[in-house]
């Protein structure tokens, strides 16, 4: 069995999974799509891929919400001036991808999904948070599942 066909196995069942749990504990079942779509789309399938795709998925959910109370805050401290959030937006965006010279925040994609599920969730990154990290792990399992399986299955 091909490993694609192992993966995409593990991953519908994953999904289904998630499905149930996100809605049963009240998490955000596309945020953690993201979570997962961010640990697939990540270079390294090992727990170290998992860990520096989670950290740049809280990443942006930190840069979101500077853009969000920054805007508010600028917008009201200057008479509702939205070119003042705009500027603040382009500064934080270019944070966003100058973080990547560290390098467990290489993974500038995975920043700005971060920031992107905050904004959708409207800034309640007490939802998002977990949301991710949650998704971000069913989606290691869902790679690292379907590589056992194809395992199992060639012996």
């Amino acid at each position: 069995m091909p490993s694609l066909i192992a993966i995409a196995i593990t991953t519908g069942i994953l999904s289904a999974v998630w499905g149930w749990l996100s809605v049963t504990l009240g998490l955000l079942t596309w945020a953690g799509f993201l979570g997962c779509t961010s640990y697939f789309a990540s270079s390294d399938d090992r727990l170290i891929g998992l860990g520096a795709s989670l950290l740049a998925n809280l990443t942006g959910v930190f840069w979101a919400m500077t853009i969000i109370n920054g805007s508010a805050w600028l917008g009201s401290a200057w008479l509702g001036n939205p070119y003042l959030g705009y500027a603040l937006t382009g500064i934080v965006a270019f944070l966003m991808c100058a973080q990547a010279q560290f390098r467990w925040l290489t993974y500038i994609p995975g920043t700005f999904i971060g920031a992107c599920a905050t904004f959708a969730a409207e800034g309640d990154w007490l939802l998002v948070v977990p949301s991710l990290v949650i998704g971000g792990v069913f989606g290691f399992l869902m790679k690292q599942s379907g590589y056992g399986l194809k395992r199992a299955l060639t012996k």
